[in-house]
């Protein structure tokens, strides 16, 4: 909250650093924020959200990440294809 101007970089950090320390529901929290403030998600913020719904089996939550990939140019990244298979 300290921080006065947040880019996707920053959010990313945020959600990777929530989701590989086992802070899934902090992330998915996290990433519904990011998208009320408007701010686009990136290949990584996919994969960060995808791995946050597989640690708390948010199947609803990818779907629409999915759904979103699918509408995105992410649709044939191998890092994001991998964090669908995991999921």
């Amino acid at each position: 909250d300290k921080m006065p101007q947040r880019d996707v970089i920053l959010w990313n950090a945020m959600l990777a650093a929530y989701s590989q320390n086992g802070h899934f529901e902090e992330a998915l929290e996290l990433f519904r924020q990011m998208l009320l403030k408007g701010m686009e998600p990136n290949k990584i913020t996919f994969v960060c959200i995808l791995d946050a719904c597989a640690g708390t089996a948010a199947l609803s939550q990818g779907f629409k990440s999915h759904a979103s990939i699918i509408n995105s140019e992410f649709e044939m990244d191998a890092v994001v294809g991998n964090a669908l298979i995991n999921m």
